[in-house]
């Protein structure tokens, strides 16, 4: 009997206009699959795609381009459980611009625990602008908040009153 162990994985590879596909359905039924374009930009591939677990490695590969969506992804706009990159959306979302996710961190954060260095729109948020159930930052709107100017059913900073008023009636032109 052979050690898998010591054999080289045999991958389905598929080559498509766009890129290549490599599979591995492990003797269990679970499947790898990566798909990687051909076209790069700053030497990360245009798409990274990935599932499952490397047959070399027995770990999860991280997702890495342009557009990166894998269980773990890092790029440009980045999607996956933990996602890393400008814009990132997943479970755990760090973004440079936006962080869109169940725990959110970025310029923009948006999620249940939205840590915006900007703006924040959560449950628990943080930033220079807050909406929120519980909020922390410069003007918040919230339930409960604390901040230079705060709206919230306690407390109403004619500062903050005024600057949400004017966000609304923005937002409602807008949308039309």
């Amino acid at each position: 009997m052979t050690n898998l162990l010591n054999e080289p994985p045999d991958y389905q590879i598929t080559e498509t206009s766009l890129g290549v596909w490599r599979r591995y359905l492990y003797p269990t039924g679970e499947l790898f699959a990566e798909f990687r374009s051909h076209g790069t930009f700053l030497g990360l591939p245009w798409l990274h795609y990935t599932r499952g677990r490397s047959p070399e490695t027995g770990s999860r590969v991280t997702a890495r381009g342009v557009l990166a969506v894998g269980r773990v992804a890092t790029g440009i706009v980045a999607v996956g459980q933990a996602a890393f990159g400008v814009l990132a959306i997943g479970q755990l979302g760090v973004g440079l611009l936006l962080g869109l996710g169940q725990a959110a961190a970025g310029w923009t954060a948006v999620g249940q625990l939205a840590l915006g260095l900007g703006y924040g729109l959560g449950q628990l948020a943080t930033g220079a602008v807050v909406v929120a159930q519980l909020g922390i930052g410069g003007r918040v709107l919230a339930q409960a908040g604390w901040g230079d100017a705060v709206w919230t059913p306690d407390r109403q900073d004619p500062e903050a009153v005024e600057y949400f008023r004017a966000l609304w009636e923005q937002i409602r032109a807008f949308v039309g």
